[in-house]
This record gives C-alpha cells, sequence and structure tokens, in this order.
C-alpha cells in the first residue's frame, strides 16, 4: 500500500495497486508548478483513493494538475481522456518502492542543472 498527503494533511491519497511509470518531469509547467522537478508514478483511477478538498487547474485542454488549496502542494496530473492518475512522489509517506524508469520533456528543461543518472530520456 503506498499512501500519501499534502504537506498539511487536508488531502491524503493511497493506492494498493502498483504504480507504473515513475517519471521526472522537467516541463516548464511542472517546473513552474512544483518549484523544480516533478517526479511522479500513475495508477488507473479505480485504484487510487483520494480524500480531501483537490482543487483542480487546467493549465491546458491536455490536462488538468490537482493542488491542495490551503497548503498548495502539487499532488496529481490528469490526462484528458485517460483512466489513470499521475501522484506525486515527493508526496509520498515512506518508501515508495519504485524507481524512476524516465525523464519526460526534457528539452524544456532548466538550464541550471544537468541529467546524468542514465536513466532514458524523451525530448
Amino acid at each position: 500500500m503506498i499512501k500519501g498527503s499534502c504537506l498539511c494533511g487536508d488531502i491524503r491519497f493511497e493506492t494498493a495497486a502498483r504504480p507504473q511509470g515513475a517519471s521526472m518531469c522537467h516541463c516548464s509547467q511542472c517546473r513552474k508548478q512544483s518549484g523544480g522537478i516533478w517526479a511522479s508514478a500513475q495508477v488507473r483511477d479505480e485504484d487510487l483513493i483520494i480524500t480531501g478538498p483537490v482543487s483542480w487547474f487546467e493549465a491546458t485542454p491536455q490536462a488538468k494538475r490537482g493542488s491542495c488549496p490551503r497548503c498548495g502542494c502539487f499532488l496529481f496530473w490528469k490526462g484528458k481522456g485517460e483512466d489513470t492518475t499521475s501522484f506525486a512522489l515527493g508526496a509520498v509517506d515512506g518508501a515508495a518502492g519504485l524507481s524512476i524508469e524516465k525523464h519526460i520533456f526534457t528539452a524544456s528543461k532548466g538550464d541550471y542543472y544537468d541529467i546524468a543518472d542514465g536513466v532514458p530520456q524523451e525530448d
């Protein structure tokens, strides 16, 4: 079981399913919203239990992002028409038991760091 929460604890989430696609997103939107690289993994919507007052924001017509209206933590990413939701690995309480599988949107990464871990990169 993976459990997580926002900084203030108003939002909690959990899944008993094995998450897929653990990645680090370097897109400008994730950098602006999280303050850096956003690490996440995804599970099917039916396998993710979310409690609390998630505030959803559509930065683009392709996806929405869920955050806590009280503490501002960026917790979820949901692609339009997809049956999965990504959750922030940094919000997991305890060990997630996952390894990053890929870096995404690397063409948009900040110029203040290098990606040197040998994990596959997608522009």
